[in-house]
């Protein structure tokens, strides 16, 4: 997303409680870290706006993004799925969210999880994160790499700096870190 968003989002029905709540905000919920990166792993090729409307949907069609669960999809899990009208139906994505469960219970192997991975990672520049989502997770490209980790707060762009939702996480992370950001 551009810093359009920031002029549009805000009051929008849809795009709002994204917005101003999660978009850019640092995460460290291993659910809900997963469920960014299907989030974004469905929006390729669509609108935003498409995704957050299927949301919900989505969430109770993939057991609310529970890892474990996700993992253990198979053949027919995937046919309830390309059934299921209420979601965004391609078998492809489908395929690449059961893969990356079973990549991310790999990662609470080595690193104790997705977020301790992503961490021993940071920082890194936007194309060397692109490399290694690629090497480590299915239908990862540079879009949805960036998309992911800026909505995550690992990457800056999120928000333009006169947004006030800028100025309300770059206040929560000087809070956290004790210092000026």
């Amino acid at each position: 997303m551009a810093y359009w968003y920031c002029k549009m989002a805000p009051k929008h029905p849809i795009h709002a409680g994204y917005h101003n709540t999660e978009y850019g905000f640092p995460v460290s919920d291993e659910r809900v870290l997963f469920e960014r990166l299907c989030l974004e792993i469905m929006q390729a090729g669509l609108s935003w706006e498409i995704v957050l409307k299927k949301r919900k949907a989505l969430n109770k069609a993939f057991n609310g993004f529970r890892v474990a669960k996700v993992a253990k999809y198979g053949a027919k899990d995937i046919g309830r799925l390309m059934g299921d009208e209420t979601i965004i139906r391609n078998k492809r994505k489908i395929q690449a969210i059961i893969d990356n469960a079973k990549i991310i219970l790999a990662l609470r192997k080595s690193h104790r999880g997705f977020a301790p991975w992503l961490a021993a990672h940071h920082p890194r520049s936007k194309a060397e994160w692109v490399k290694l989502f690629r090497e480590t997770f299915k239908f990862t490209g540079g879009e949805i790499t960036g998309e992911f980790l800026m909505s995550i707060g690992l990457l800056p762009g999120a928000h333009a700096p006169s947004c006030p939702i800028f100025r309300k996480i770059k206040r929560e992370k000087e809070q956290v870190s004790g210092c000026r950001v």
